[in-house]
């Protein structure tokens, strides 16, 4: 079985190469799947991008990135006292760690934990409502600091067109507060989803920071021309309408060729996240697709004679079936066909970068 992810490599790292230059300050986010290409990857590549800092989702994903990234780890998910149970004490307070504080009551617990002088950013509650402290408790966590070293501040942002907005009030609040002269240096703070002419303005409004804007998708998959993904076809079947086929033995809507491709649900095919559908438009086009996908038909991502075919099934968990109806030119075994995936949730058995 062989889902493999094809890079053109030297497309690709030319676009790492301009948007790290696009972004000034910018912190590379690691986390997940790694975008497709796997953090170990990712971790290399920031290395040879030569930036200072990068950012993980979680204190597990140190394990990948610890070893093969030189620089400082800003780990994302707030600091919770509960996660040494799951990660080595060692590698959560490597000095290269920098901490998320999202709560006053959890300094006091970090102090107690941490080696002295352990690095943190205190987070703020912004739209998102998901971590964070509130605008009133910033002198609280000042006085709260004792001997963990803060360096500075971070911000969440939702998908607005209104961030910049947002990130200037905390900025502003963060500057006026007594968190800001407790830092050594000039603070950080580090900001989500604004773009490169945002973070400048930014930086231009506040030079009492130092902005540093975090990336991930528009990093490492801001050129989609640079992917191609695809699945082997490990079988073909001539079929007629009505007949019973696959686990659930539902009969065939049309004759044709069924397909079985490498690609299942352990690769994160045929799942998907709930609709994100803001208009009209959007929802009436969630409700056709939920009314046949109720009807047992469901569109799959694998691309055959130019056109996305029909499960005949749902995917089974490493490969799918799929419907060729009567006319279509039929690969054969062995031959590769194309996906449209979302890189963020599948999971490749091969990534070909040369």
């Amino acid at each position: 079985m062989t889902l493999t992810l094809h890079v053109d490599g030297e497309r690709w790292r030319a676009h790492l190469r301009g948007t790290a230059e696009l972004y000034e300050g910018i912190v590379p986010v690691i986390k997940g799947n790694g975008y497709g290409f796997g953090n170990r990857t990712l971790a290399r590549r920031a290395d040879w991008l030569e930036v200072d800092t990068v950012a993980v989702g979680t204190y597990a994903e140190l394990m990948d990135v610890l070893p093969r990234f030189g620089g400082d780890i800003h780990v994302l998910t707030p600091w919770r006292p509960f996660w040494s149970d799951t990660v080595r004490s060692e590698r959560m307070y490597d000095p290269r760690v920098v901490h998320t504080v999202s709560r006053i009551e959890d300094l006091a617990l970090l102090r107690d934990e941490a080696p002295e002088g352990t690095r943190i950013v205190l987070e703020g509650e912004t739209a998102m409502a998901r971590h964070g402290v509130d605008r009133h408790a910033l002198t609280a966590a000042a006085d709260a600091l004792g001997r963990l070293r803060l360096i500075g501040f971070s911000i969440h942002l939702p998908l607005s067109e209104d961030n910049l907005a947002e990130a200037d009030r905390w900025a502003a609040a963060f500057g006026a507060s007594k968190l800001a002269p407790a830092v050594s240096g000039t603070p950080l703070f580090t900001v989500s989803h604004l773009s490169d002419r945002e973070v400048r303005e930014l930086a231009e409004r506040r030079p009492g920071l130092s902005v540093r804007p975090r990336v991930g998708t528009a990093l490492w998959l801001g050129d989609r021309g640079a992917f191609r993904v695809t699945g082997l076809v490990l079988d073909s079947h001539v079929v007629e309408r009505g007949e019973r086929i696959g686990y659930r033995q539902r009969p065939l809507p049309a004759g044709g060729t069924v397909l079985v491709v490498s690609g299942g649900t352990s690769h994160g095919i045929g799942l998907e996240a709930p609709t994100a559908a803001t208009t009209l438009k959007q929802r009436a086009t969630s409700v056709a697709k939920g009314g046949l996908g109720a009807a047992g038909l469901a569109l799959s991502p694998f691309v055959v004679g130019g056109k996305q075919r029909w499960f005949v099934e749902p995917p089974h968990m490493q490969a799918s079936m799929i419907l060729l109806p009567s006319g279509v030119a039929v690969p054969e075994v062995g031959e590769e066909v194309e996906l449209e995936v979302r890189m963020t949730t599948t999971t490749f058995d091969a990534v070909d970068l040369p």
